[in-house]
């Protein structure tokens, strides 16, 4: 048993350090979401913060609560597309561990 815990435990500090700057380089990416066909859309970064939000001026004299609706839609479209970009970021970190399916990093 050659190197036992002192290289497991060297293992896990370097993906400490690799996670740590995936994290970091993930603040810098940036995905859009929309809705309406693009007639609103929302730019956030893979940290989930706002970087921009641009609605089509036809909106402005619609329906409001249509407005609203379509403004959440694409937030949340953009959260699910921060989500994704961040799991194809940290699944080559991961993909030499056994972890229990469904288990995300970091904890």
């Amino acid at each position: 048993m050659k190197g036992g815990i002192g290289q497991l435990m060297k293992q896990a500090q370097e993906m400490q350090e690799n996670m740590k700057k995936a994290q970091e380089e993930l603040s810098n990416i940036t995905v859009t979401g929309e809705s309406g066909g693009g007639m609103v859309t929302v730019t956030m970064s893979c940290k989930h913060e706002i970087k921009a939000l641009k609605i089509d001026d036809l909106l402005l004299s619609d329906d409001k609560d249509m407005l609203e609706d379509l403004i959440i839609a694409s937030f949340n479209d953009a959260i699910r597309r921060v989500e994704k970009k961040s799991q194809e970021s940290l699944s080559g970190m991961t993909a030499g561990l056994n972890l229990p399916p469904g288990m995300k990093l970091p904890f």
